[in-house]
C-alpha cells in the first residue's frame, strides 16, 4: 500500500525533488561538457594529422622539384634586353643602378610541364624560402586545395591570378599562396617585414622565369594589411587611376625604398595570408626583361 503524504511533508518533498532534479541537470551537462571535450579533442587531432601529412606531402613536392629543375643565372647582352623604364627619371640614390646588373634566372620547363601542365612560370624572392615553380588555372581556388602534382593538399601550391599571365604583362600581376607555418609556400613572405631583411639591400630583388621571358622586379612596397581587394587590381582604365594606386601603395609599405615608380612600369604583387583577417603584401617593379629563343 503506498504511503500517504502528508501536507506538511510537502515543502520538503518539494526541495529534495528539486535538488534531484538539479543534480540531474548537473550530471547531464557535465556529461555533455565532456562529450563536447572529446569530440574537439579528436577533431584537434585529426585535423593535426592532416597538417602533418599535407606538409609532409608539400615538402616530398619541393624536394621533388629541386631534384628535377635546371636553373641557371644568365648575363643577357644590351641587344637581348628589351626597354622597361625610363632611366633618366630614375633619381641617384635608387638601388636600381646596382640591381640593372645583376643576372637573371632561366629555368628549364620541360620536366617542370610534365609534372604540372599548368605551370607558367619559376619564381625566386631574395632573402626568403620562395623558390617554387608557379601555376595558373581558371580559377584563383582550385590551388588553394591542391598540391604541385593536382593532389587534394590543405596547403595548396603558388599560383597566379587567373586574369593574369606572365608573357603579356598586365599593369599588375598577381601571385598568392599560403603563409604555412613551417614556412614553405609563402610562409616566410612575412620576412620582407623584418629588419634583419631590410636592412640588407640584396633582398630588394625577385626574378621571375617563364618559357618565353626572364625577368628581374625591384621591390619598393611592404606592408600587413586587413583583407581587401584593392592592391589586388590587375589593370588601371586611367593613367590618373594608375598613379592613384602605386602612390597608395607605396604609402603603405611597413619601410622606405627609394624607389621610382611611374605609370609605366609593370608591378608584381605576391600576397599572402597572415590570418583569417589579415594579408601579407610585396609589390615590385619590372625593370629588367629578356625574350628567351
Amino acid at each position: 500500500m503506498a504511503k500517504k503524504i502528508r501536507k506538511r511533508d510537502l515543502p520538503k518533498l518539494k526541495y529534495e525533488y528539486r535538488n534531484k532534479k538539479i543534480l540531474l541537470i548537473e550530471t547531464i551537462s557535465s556529461f555533455a561538457l565532456i562529450m563536447l571535450g572529446l569530440v574537439f579533442i579528436m577533431y584537434s587531432e585529426i585535423n593535426v594529422v592532416g597538417y602533418i601529412n599535407d606538409n609532409d606531402k608539400t615538402n616530398y613536392q619541393i624536394k621533388e622539384i629541386a631534384s628535377i629543375v635546371k636553373i641557371e643565372e644568365v648575363y643577357p647582352k644590351e641587344e637581348e634586353l628589351e626597354p622597361v623604364t625610363k632611366e633618366e627619371e630614375i633619381v641617384k640614390e635608387d638601388y636600381y643602378w646596382d640591381y640593372i646588373k645583376l643576372p637573371l634566372i632561366s629555368v628549364n620547363f620541360k620536366e617542370l610541364k610534365e609534372k604540372n601542365n599548368d605551370t607558367v612560370a619559376f619564381l625566386k624572392v631574395n632573402g626568403t624560402n620562395i623558390n617554387y615553380p608557379v601555376v595558373k588555372t581558371t580559377d584563383n581556388s582550385y590551388y588553394l586545395t591542391h598540391s604541385y602534382d593536382k593532389s587534394y593538399n590543405a596547403a595548396g601550391w603558388v599560383f597566379m591570378d587567373y586574369r593574369n599571365q606572365l608573357d603579356e604583362l598586365s599593369d599588375n600581376t598577381i601571385i598568392y599562396a599560403h603563409g604555412m607555418h613551417n614556412k614553405t609556400m609563402f610562409g616566410s613572405l612575412k620576412d620582407v617585414l623584418t629588419d634583419e631583411w631590410y636592412n640588407n639591400p640584396d633582398n630588394y630583388v625577385v626574378n621571375i622565369s617563364t618559357e618565353k621571358l626572364n625577368t628581374l622586379w625591384q621591390v619598393f612596397s611592404v606592408y600587413e594589411i586587413e583583407t581587401e581587394t584593392y592592391y589586388l587590381t590587375s589593370n588601371f582604365g586611367t593613367v590618373e587611376s594608375h598613379e592613384e594606386f602605386i602612390d597608395t601603395i607605396k604609402n603603405r609599405s611597413k619601410y622606405t625604398f627609394n624607389t621610382t615608380v611611374s605609370p609605366t612600369d609593370k608591378i608584381l604583387t605576391l600576397s599572402t595570408c597572415k590570418n583569417d583577417n589579415v594579408k601579407i603584401v610585396l609589390h615590385a617593379k619590372l625593370i629588367k626583361k629578356q625574350v628567351r629563343n
